[in-house]
């Protein structure tokens, strides 16, 4: 789906009433061409009762019918995934014909935020903090890796967008994944994605989605949606994800490495869903290259119970990774059983309301120019208990 432009000035204080609820936005939550617009608000029933804080994610619709399906159909999806650590999707609300998605709002931040605090105080989120969020979010996998539609068929569901911006940490040390818009699944009656568009994270993807047009299999229809794709590719990213938060750089970037046959190994029509940071060829190029050794170069001051993992579930062939999520969940979590003092919710919650609480107090913070808005020095939605 594209994305409406991005907005940096003040949401002027809206009201608007859709499926029996009455809605009022108070900020922007997220405005960046690479990412959602996200907008914070404020929900009630119209005949009166209690006040719930939500996302909007508003939506600009494609000419045609397309649009407004592909809004159903994320919303049905959401049906099947009821879990503590997957955001829910209440359904959605159209103001002014714009349909919007209603999520749930976790009190807190996304993890990139997170990250960045921690550079911007000159310091690294904790082993065990980043084994535990992403353990967390492997629990979260596990569980839509495993879900069944009404025919108690298997979905065969796959996030394709894992990334920093699609977890979110909340202030009571709880740990969400969200945004399943660009999920791929088998869905009875879903829609097809338009040949050549790349949905999903490129920044965190994994290699077997674009070997597609490498070497594709027989029969595959789409070129970048492999016959076999399954939750493995979900690994890779949150892989990619355990090892930034570990190194406290992107792994994909390192700047002693000379990329090469770009355009022989991608080709340069294809198009992303989401902007991309780097050109997309140069982007799958270094993907396509990461393999053991370069793992091993920008994991080397991580622990080694922690590099274990995450050259397990940053292999290049799927079939050499962990074979489900459970099994990287249940490894994270035996490391962090392993440390002197236990580590789990209360400890993350300590954690980052430490990191958060330095960072605010800081007199120049780039982070405040970041993605995320509103939650530095401190989220106004975090400062108060008027909703629930």
């Amino acid at each position: 789906m594209s994305r409406p432009p991005a907005s940096r000035g003040p949401v002027a204080r809206l009201t608007f009433e859709s499926g029996g609820y009455r809605y009022s936005v108070h900020r922007h939550l997220v405005t960046h061409p690479h990412y959602d617009t996200l907008l914070l608000a404020s929900r009630e029933h119209v005949e009166g009762g209690p006040v719930k804080l939500v996302e909007l994610k508003p939506v600009v619709l494609e000419e045609g019918r397309e649009g407004l399906e592909r809004v159903l159909e994320e919303v049905r999806l959401a049906r099947y995934l009821r879990h503590p650590n997957i955001a829910a999707v209440y359904g959605y609300a159209v103001q002014n014909e714009l349909p919007h998605i209603v999520m749930e709002h976790l009190r807190g931040c996304y993890l990139l935020t997170a990250m960045d605090a921690a550079v911007a105080v000159g310091r690294r989120l904790s082993p065990a903090f980043a084994a535990y969020v992403a353990a967390e979010v492997a629990d979260a996998l596990d569980y839509a890796h495993r879900r069944e539609g009404d025919d108690g068929k298997p979905l065969h569901l796959v996030h394709r967008a894992v990334g920093p911006m699609r977890i979110r940490l909340g202030r009571n040390g709880r740990v969400q994944l969200t945004n399943f818009g660009a999920a791929y699944s088998e869905l009875l009656g879903r829609i097809r994605s338009p040949d050549g568009l790349l949905r999903g994270d490129p920044a965190y993807i994994a290699p077997e989605i674009l070997l597609g047009f490498l070497r594709p299999e027989l029969g595959q229809t789409d070129v970048l949606t492999p016959r076999n794709l399954d939750g493995r590719a979900d690994i890779f990213s949150l892989g990619l994800v355990l090892l930034e938060m570990l190194v406290a750089s992107y792994p994909l970037d390192p700047p002693d490495v000379l990329w090469r046959d770009v355009k022989r190994r991608f080709p340069y029509n294809v198009r992303s869903e989401a902007p991309t940071f780097l050109k997309l060829e140069t982007l799958a190029d270094r993907v396509l290259h990461f393999g053991p050794e370069e793992v091993q170069r920008v994991a080397d001051e991580v622990p080694e119970p922690l590099r274990r993992i995450v050259s397990t579930a940053l292999r290049p062939s799927p079939n050499e990774r962990y074979p489900s999520a459970d099994k990287l969940r249940d490894e994270l979590r035996d490391y962090l059983r392993g440390w002197p003092q236990p580590y789990g919710a209360k400890e993350a919650e300590e954690e980052l309301a430490a990191l958060l609480k330095e960072a605010s107090d800081l007199d120049k913070l780039a982070v405040r120019a970041g993605v995320e808005r509103g939650v530095l020095p401190l989220p106004p939605d975090m400062g108060s208990d008027d909703f629930h």
